[in-house]
């Protein structure tokens, strides 16, 4: 399981990284808001924990902007013990669950097993546009009776396509998300996987678009869909 820990106390941000990495749980771990913001968009993470008060943008602004993206990871939000109306705001914009701080390491172990647990519930294994079928489990793509198995990259760009059907996404958003912050592949390299996926969708028979704005980005839609 990944998770994304945004904490700008280093003491708190070191012993709870450590205890969950103790855990098995595999952490990114960021010390303010907007890098919180640019990982949560780049990643594909299990749940996210959000401390409220943090430079650059808060732990509401970050759940706040995530949930317009369309992004559903589980949130946890930390917040300080008698902040009650930040809790109130928090689950209003979205969060799974809030603890107030301090804590002690056990609930918050509970907290996130918690809220894995009911990603995994509700969770399909399968995300649908129109006649388009991406199962999450086995990377098959398929349209009636005909179905194909996508390669690690046309998977996660599909995924991420899917995933988030209702927002334009950029080339270079394309890019960051799927290959990775580090990697030395450009926006060619989305252009050419883009083709790619188009040819596939079609010979699958299906309707659904790959639509392209210029300046704006890409986004899958049906055909009823365009705008």
């Amino acid at each position: 399981m990944k998770l994304l820990y945004a904490e700008d106390e280093v003491e708190m941000s070191e012993a709870v990284a450590d205890i969950l990495t103790f855990h098995k749980y595999s952490v990114d771990v960021v010390a303010d808001g907007r890098t919180a913001l640019e990982y949560a968009r780049a990643e594909n993470y299990d749940g996210i924990i959000l401390d409220i008060m943090m430079p650059g943008m808060s732990g509401l602004e970050v759940l706040t902007q995530l949930r317009k993206d369309g992004n559903t990871t589980p949130v946890l939000l930390l917040t300080a013990k008698t902040a009650v109306d930040d809790r109130i705001q928090g689950l209003d914009s979205g969060a799974d669950d809030y603890l107030p701080k301090p804590f002690v390491m056990g609930e918050l172990l509970a907290r996130i097993r918690a809220m894995l647990r009911r990603r995994s519930d509700y969770q399909s294994e399968e995300q649908t546009i129109g006649d388009l079928t991406l199962n999450l489990s086995t990377y098959e793509l398929s349209s009636g009776e005909k179905k194909i198995v996508l390669q690690n990259l046309e998977y996660r760009l599909m995924e991420t396509l899917m995933l988030n059907r209702s927002a334009w996404l950029s080339a270079e958003d394309l890019l960051t998300r799927v290959w990775g912050y580090e990697s030395e592949a450009d926006v060619d390299t989305v252009w050419v996987y883009l083709s790619g996926l188009r040819k596939k969708i079609a010979n699958l028979g299906s309707k659904v678009l790959i639509r392209s704005k210029r300046n704006i980005g890409y986004r899958m839609e049906m055909p009823s869909e365009e705008k």
